[in-house]
């Protein structure tokens, strides 16, 4: 095997750690931000919410079982840059059709490898995600800093229109047809409408920039708000509509960004996370039946609901809104972190984590009946 070149990655506050190119060879700049995946970093990478963010993947071993055709969750992969330990050299699965190092240059995603990711994430861990640059074409740390605190940030960032699909499509039913639902892709997974549709819900992805009319046009049961990437801050376009198909009572579920918009929606405030959860081990805990599930995340903000202090435990009581009373149904028991919310007055509930989950687990993946229940009850 031929000698790698050198590349070095840059954090804002200075950290610098050397390594070697992985994927393209280049110069890249983003979030960073770790994911604690054991498995799942296919569906990872084309995960459009990961848009502007390079992702420190905690697990050691990345690459053998190489890629293949049918994991993606999106057309493209969405990351702004890779960084792992330990590349493998060859990737080994029955389903595999190629080597993940050969996509990510295809697709001239920068990366870099041979990083004491351990120590990488500590750092993150203790000062919070933050920008970095990785440079395999120039190799003075200080030149590179200057670049990358000159990148923009993730707080303020708009982004769901970049990751939008440019023309609405339609994802069938399986079997047979039970409902019709609009989803608002601001960054939609391919999972999503594939868990709908094994429960014969026909879904219609409409741009984020649709309206109120187009949703409906579609003949929806019910409205969909999917995940996405950016600051939910800067959703003002989504939150109106949200609040257009609250006030007309048609059910809404929401997953993740859509989960931030809908709290926006009920005037609940947003706020960033230290430096988020990303992963397929996250504990959450259903509150309405004391379930605790094993859940996967990717989600960098959060919402911010009255009487809650970042870090206690948000209290068990019904929240008055404009559109009813509204509950935290689930929570986070790392650090008490709203991951849900019910409306106990209009048609509407929301996670912030990600019950598609494609890599899994699949505790959650009740939530896809508890809409179907919901779309039923409104008819």
């Amino acid at each position: 095997m031929s000698r790698r070149r050198s590349a070095i990655l840059v954090l804002e506050d200075g950290r610098t750690f050397h390594g070697e190119a992985y994927g393209s060879v280049g110069e890249t700049f983003g979030e960073a931000v770790f994911n604690t995946g054991m498995t799942g970093y296919q569906e990872t990478l084309t995960d459009p919410s990961y848009h502007r963010q390079v992702v420190v993947q905690t697990a050691p071993h990345i690459g053998n079982t190489g890629v293949n055709a049918e994991d993606d969750e999106s057309g493209r992969i969405w990351v702004a840059g890779y960084v792992v330990r330990d590349p493998a050299r060859i990737g080994s699965n029955w389903r595999a059709t190629g080597g993940l190092e050969d996509r990510l240059a295809a697709e001239g995603v920068v990366g870099v490898s041979g990083v004491d990711t351990r120590a990488l994430t500590r750092h993150l861990r203790e000062r919070g995600a933050m920008r970095v640059g990785i440079s395999s074409v120039d190799d003075d740390p200080r030149a590179l800093l200057a670049r990358v605190r000159e990148s923009p940030q993730m707080v303020g960032a708009d982004l769901s229109a970049q990751v939008t699909t440019g023309e609405p499509y339609v994802v069938p039913a399986q079997g047979e047809h039970r409902f019709t639902v609009a989803a608002l892709d601001l960054g939609i997974k391919r999972n999503v409408p594939r868990r709908l549709a094994a429960r014969g819900v026909t879904t219609h992805v409409l741009p984020a920039s649709s309206t109120i009319d187009d949703l409906l046009a579609t003949g929806a049961d019910a409205v969909f708000f999917s995940p996405g990437p950016g600051d939910p801050a800067t959703a003002d376009g989504p939150v109106a509509l949200a609040r257009e198909v609250l006030r007309r009572r048609v059910p809404l579920f929401g997953i993740c960004f859509g989960s931030q918009i809908l709290g926006r929606a009920l005037g609940f405030g947003t706020y960033k996370l230290g430096y988020g959860h990303r992963g397929i081990n996250q504990p959450v805990l259903d509150r309405a039946t004391g379930k605790v599930e094993v859940t996967s995340h990717n989600h960098g903000f959060a919402v911010q609901v009255p009487g809650a202090r970042a870090g206690a435990v948000v209290p068990d009581q019904v929240i008055e809104t404009e559109f009813g009373g509204v509950q935290v149904s689930h929570v986070c028991l790392n650090d008490n972190v709203v991951e849900g919310l019910r409306a106990k007055d209009v048609p509407a509930f929301t996670v912030q984590y990600h019950p598609e989950a494609a890599a899994g687990p699949h505790d959650a993946d009740y939530l896809f009946d508890r809409f179907a229940e919901l779309i039923e009850g409104g008819k």
